[in-house]
């Protein structure tokens, strides 16, 4: 990775970047006019004064308003105009505007100080000019490989795992997948004076635990099997008491469901009288990197408390995955036929 300091284009100022026109509107509307004290003069001078006093100034075609946030801009906040307008136009770009006229209809902005605008981001790395328009760059690349590195998971989530624990009291999970394996990075355990053989460091087959399946609902159905083989085959000297592992049919009966509803569960598959509800975490580009879990025993995990679960585990693992960077998809629009 580049970690060059960013250039001198990367952080130009309001000089650099905005038209003489700029600058003469924003002098004429926000700073103060000295009073001037009252003079006589003759009718021959305030006639040559009349001819010598340049004609009032128009507004610059450049100052057009601007949508969004970036219209309330006070007196105060002047200076940063440039820089709100180059951030909104990698905004744009990231939403899939790719050309002049169109970046400069979003800000409000003559083709002028688009160009100048975006022509700085292009020299600075913030976008990248391809044939057809212009993408978003690789400087953006560095820095938001760098904000990852500088938000570790574990740090992400926390709050949120506290949140579940504090409304559910039952055990809370976190987990990365590590091979064919679940790896347990938190988990803050319940207030109901239970303890199970969970820890952090500890690995499970993924197709045994709820939280395990979580990280598999993107997989295909031979991933599936393929897992599920793993995990029997790992677990063929454990014995279960009473016995609640499904067979393979039964297993990818369960995860077509579960794939379909964002969610899965875990009856009593890995542990005796151990239930859990998990949901799959995912990062900016949509990809499950974790899962969470709520976890207790039968007396406090019936099948309708489950069900009921589903949303509020779904809600704290979106919450997690947006601070990751992802966004929900949109619902696509029905175009009507007239």
């Amino acid at each position: 990775m580049n970690k060059a300091m960013p250039t001198h284009a990367a952080i130009a100022s309001e000089a650099d970047l905005a038209s003489p026109a700029d600058h003469e509107t924003q002098a004429a509307e926000h700073e103060p006019i000295a009073a001037k004290p009252p003079r006589a003069t003759s009718n021959a001078n305030a006639k040559t004064n009349a001819k010598a006093s340049p004609p009032a100034q128009r507004p610059s075609a450049d100052e057009i308003a601007l949508p969004s946030t970036l219209l309330d801009i006070t007196p105060q906040q002047a200076g940063t105009q440039t820089l709100l307008r180059g951030l909104a136009i990698l905004e744009a770009a990231a939403a899939g505007v790719r050309d002049l006229r169109t970046f400069g209809a979003a800000l409000g902005t003559t083709r002028s100080t688009t160009h100048r605008l975006v022509s700085s981001l292009v020299q600075a790395r913030y976008l990248r000019q391809v044939q057809g328009g212009y993408l978003l760059g690789p400087k953006l690349i560095e820095l938001g490989t760098i904000a990852l590195e500088q938000m570790p998971l574990t740090a992400v989530a926390r709050q949120h795992l506290e949140s579940l624990a504090e409304q559910t009291l039952d055990t809370i999970h976190l987990g990365v997948r590590d091979g064919d394996d679940v790896l347990y990075i938190d988990k803050i355990p319940g207030t109901r004076g239970l303890e199970m053989r969970s820890r952090v460091g500890h690995r499970m087959p993924l197709a045994s635990t709820g939280i395990g399946k979580a990280m598999m609902l993107d997989l295909t159905p031979d991933v599936w099997q393929s897992l599920f083989d793993a995990s029997r085959r790992a677990l063929a000297g454990v014995s279960f008491k009473p016995d609640n592992r499904p067979d393979a049919q039964t297993f990818m009966q369960r995860m077509t469901s579960y794939a379909a509803g964002g969610y899965t569960f875990d009856l009593e598959e890995n542990e005796a009288s151990i239930r859990c509800v998990a949901a799959p975490v995912r990062d900016a580009s949509g990809a499950v990197v974790a899962a969470l879990s709520v976890a207790s025993t039968i007396p406090y995990m019936s099948l309708e408390r489950m069900d009921e679960l589903i949303p509020v585990v779904q809600r704290e693992a979106r919450a997690i995955s947006e601070e990751l960077g992802w966004r929900a998809p949109q619902p696509a629009t029905r175009r009507i036929k007239r």
